[in-house]
């Protein structure tokens, strides 16, 4: 008598659903996205909810939180209320973050992947070109380009991204460098696979989680520099956000602590936030760490 067995192959998950349990495990970085998340929401739906123009003076000049059921975190030097500044500010403060690191990542990777992947003369010209990036002050850079083209969310989010993009450049090539030699790749090449089709279609994938986890950390780089610009008054004027916040409010931090110090904290929460998704991505994509 014959029994027939039958056999149940289970399915491997796959390196992305796997890579997300992996970053749920740390709980740094779950409780960094929980907050990231909270700050987006309160960004986006905030002004509708909360119904306060953030430019209109609402109240006495430098009312202290509590003092006024009306203005629960107090108001600035001309009776603008606070939490309004900030629900109105994250807006402004997290676009530039997010697309100056944009324009970072596109640079970066763009530079990178062909100095990586052609080598020889064409590696050299562009290292070259990023080395010349990177040792210029890049904070006194971008405050050049802001003056020659006008301070606007445009050529801040523009001068931030021109200023950072080297680092990510110089990961890009070490990885298409490491890449290339593969198996993989060569195989591509036996088929006669364009240049631009092993570029972007077969190495660049592959080389996809560590760049992933330079852009988070970069967001933070950029949040950090567009509040460094504002506060040096070279933010838009007409814009909210949060380094204008602290700027405009400067001279009265020893009379109205909370006039900087909430929309500090702003920044602080979401640049740790930002940073600890960026060391949960890395531990989520190290294989050492997945085999474990």
């Amino acid at each position: 008598m014959t029994q027939n067995i039958s056999e149940h192959t289970v399915k491997p998950e796959s390196p992305w659903k796997e890579a997300w349990k992996m970053f749920l495990r740390n709980k740094a970085a779950a409780v960094g996205l929980t907050v990231l998340i909270t700050i987006l929401l309160i960004t986006a739906l905030g002004p509708t909810l909360y119904g306060v123009d953030a430019y209109s003076m609402v109240a006495a000049p430098f009312t202290p939180p509590g003092a006024d059921s009306n203005v629960i975190l107090g108001t600035d030097f001309l009776g603008r209320d606070i939490a309004a500044g900030l629900i109105v500010g994250g807006r402004a403060t997290l676009l530039v973050g997010g697309a100056a690191a944009l324009i970072t990542v596109i640079i970066g990777v763009l530079v990178g992947a062909t100095a990586g992947f052609f080598g020889g003369n064409v590696d050299e010209i562009l290292m070259r070109v990023t080395e010349f990036f990177q040792v210029l002050p890049a904070l006194l850079f971008a405050m050049v380009l802001i003056a020659l083209f006008s301070p606007s969310l445009l050529t801040i989010t523009f001068a931030i991204g021109v200023v950072a993009w080297p680092q990510t450049a110089r990961l890009t090539r070490a990885e298409f460098l490491k890449i290339k030699q593969l198996e993989y790749v060569t195989a591509a090449r036996s088929i006669a696979s364009t240049n631009g089709r092993i570029m972007w279609l077969v190495i660049l994938p592959n080389a996809l989680p560590p760049l992933i986890v330079s852009a988070t950390l970069v967001v933070g780089v950029a949040i950090l520099f567009e509040a460094g610009l504002s506060f040096l008054g070279m933010g838009d004027p007409n814009v909210m956000s949060w380094g204008l916040m602290i700027g405009a409010n400067r001279p009265y931090i020893l009379d109205a602590w909370w006039t900087v110090t909430f929309p500090g904290m702003c920044i602080f929460l979401t640049v740790l936030s930002v940073s600890l998704i960026g060391d949960g991505l890395n531990d989520a994509f190290n294989p050492k760490l997945r085999e474990r």
